[in-house]
């Protein structure tokens, strides 16, 4: 392969895709930092001439480890003289069933042994930390590694079992560098983060507020937004950081209830009950003004009965979630929960999906239009395709927000103030508040999309 200071067409080209969480996402965009700072192009999606394809795989359920399967075999059909390298989650779960597939060179087990692997293929550079989120107008960082909780349905923790917190001044530097780039959302990520810190000595310790509130001190027009986190990581010391940071942190939480049933959560082995998960959001709701809390739920845990279904339809809307993602129960082989004995007919996980799914679009309504008449701040993100003449963006409290633009003076990446005027479906509808000039950013570097599905 040549590289190097040579032409466009004797340049070595590669795809990437990425399957997965906002951290496999994440690595993904320092793979291919490394590669375009090695020489690598990207090829177009329809090229046949491709030198490398990676993929960045997810484990999470059984459709995760099909998808893979299948878009490994369509990569090898397409470009049938590339070297396909699978990394990610299923590549250290089953490493062997991987190298087994057409045009697969290299399995990855983990992310660390990327470099070492890659420099078989041409990539000589390694960059430390990114510099952009190729086609996103948020930008995540990955703060930690590795998962020690031990429930019962969950495949992750066998496949990232090692607890790495980065270090915060590698963080700092990090979110830095991406906010000079024009990023004005940095979402922390990571494996499990509320982790972050845990694998240091006691006295050394760096914990998740302290990182939070180090992070949200720095300077200039931008916000920053936590990912997924257990309820029972979210103490004071947290609801502080997030209250003293009011107009720096996004007031949204996911916290993941998967069940509101205490029996089915003792099952799960998960680390609260009921009861402690809710005084929790409690404690959240009385700090923060009008804050989004949105959720995952799993349906049809084995022995889930009626009775545990409509206690957690009961939570659902005792919390009234902003979002809930629904996930109907997936037993993952090498789990407690794959091989307990009450499985529930799928017909009956189906049936259960659905109907919280409708109370789910019912409260995220709800949400959306308390929010009516409030001057929101969006962060815009790409025009509308069903709406011409308008833009869409996420707002502080995680729900989409559209605005007008007939002129087409408004630019992605911008963070906007809108005055939320009406609802639609799924979204609401704004005007752009003009009490502060609109800020020009640098327009953000598309490097085509890194991803097989939206973030």
């Amino acid at each position: 392969m040549a590289h190097g200071m040579q032409d466009h067409k004797s340049r070595a080209t590669f795809r990437l895709v990425t399957l997965g969480c906002k951290a496999n996402q994440y690595d993904s965009e320092l793979i291919r930092e490394s590669l375009l700072a090695s020489g690598f192009v990207p090829a177009d999606a329809s090229s046949h001439a491709v030198d490398l394809c990676i993929v960045n795989t997810c484990t999470v359920t059984h459709q995760a480890d099909a998808e893979a399967r299948q878009l490994i075999r369509r990569l090898a059909r397409q470009h049938p003289g590339a070297a396909i390298v699978v990394t990610g989650c299923y590549a250290a779960r089953d490493p062997e069933q991987l190298a087994q597939l057409p045009g697969v060179r290299a399995v990855v087990r983990h992310p660390d042994d990327l470099p070492t692997v890659l420099r078989r293929f041409g990539v000589t550079r390694w960059v430390a930390r990114i510099r952009r989120f190729a086609g996103h107008q948020r930008a995540f960082v990955r703060i930690q590694d590795g998962c020690l909780l031990k429930c019962t349905f969950c495949i992750i923790p066998r496949v990232r079992p090692k607890l790495r917190s980065r270090p915060p001044e590698e963080i700092e530097a990090e979110v830095r560098g991406l906010i000079r780039s024009g990023y004005r959302e940095i979402v922390l990520t990571g494996i499990h983060l509320g982790h972050y810190g845990f694998d240091a000595p006691i006295r050394q310790r760096t914990r998740l507020w302290q990182l939070v509130d180090r992070l949200a001190r720095i300077e200039g027009r931008w916000r920053l937004r936590l990912s997924s986190l257990e309820a029972v990581e979210v103490d004071e010391n947290l609801i502080r950081v997030l209250r003293d940071h009011a107009g720096r942190i996004c007031p949204h939480l996911h916290l993941c209830l998967q069940s509101g049933s205490d029996r089915v959560l003792r099952r799960m082995r998960r680390r609260y009950t009921v009861a402690a998960f809710l005084r929790r959001v409690e404690r959240v709701l009385a700090a923060l003004d009008e804050p989004a809390i949105t959720t995952d739920v799993i349906v049809g845990f084995p022995g889930e009965s009626n009775a545990d279904f409509e206690a957690t339809i009961a939570v659902c809307r005792r919390v009234g979630f902003a979002r809930i993602h629904v996930f109907p129960f997936s037993p993952r082989a090498g789990t407690p929960a794959a091989a307990m004995p009450d499985q529930l007919p799928r017909a009956v996980v189906r049936a259960r999906r659905a109907a919280l799914a409708e109370v789910a679009e019912e409260l995220g309504r709800r949400f959306r239009q308390r929010l009516v008449g409030r001057t929101l701040e969006v962060l815009l993100e790409r025009p509308a395709r069903d709406q011409p003449g308008w833009l869409r963006g996420t707002a502080e409290r995680y729900v989409e927000v559209r605005v007008p633009d007939p002129a087409g003076v408004l630019q992605p990446g911008t963070l906007l103030k809108v005055h939320a005027e009406r609802m639609a479906e799924g979204h609401l509808e704004g005007r752009p508040v003009w009490t502060e000039p609109i800020e020009r950013l640098p327009r953000l570097p598309v490097l085509g999309n890194p991803t097989a599905q939206p973030a």
